[in-house]
């Protein structure tokens, strides 16, 4: 194959209709500002078809499920962190 093609995933991350992520978000170190920046993509996009708080766990989790096996343990564990941390945002009870 000449031509490499971009994984559907990665098309979908970078045009979604649902919010405009700032570049690099999920590449912190800092749950807290992961979960901020998700948040704020969240709430200032007027793309999105569900609540904000929907939006960005969505997006979140999505991309915690496409990276699969290609995260680290850390580096899951901080994106878990972010989505509990995403949760009290928005005055929601982070699971156990």
């Amino acid at each position: 194959m000449a031509k490499s093609r971009k994984k559907w995933s990665q098309d979908v991350t970078g045009r979604s209709d649902a919010m405009d992520l700032k570049k690099g978000v999920f590449e912190s170190d800092d749950p807290k500002k992961i979960a901020r920046s998700v948040k704020h993509s969240a709430e200032e996009s007027d793309r999105r078809k569900s609540s904000p708080f929907r939006a960005a766990m969505s997006m979140l989790t999505f991309y915690i499920n496409r990276a699969g096996n290609q995260l680290t343990k850390k580096r899951r564990g901080t994106l878990e962190k972010a989505k509990d941390e995403l949760r009290k945002d928005f005055g929601r009870q982070p699971k156990d």
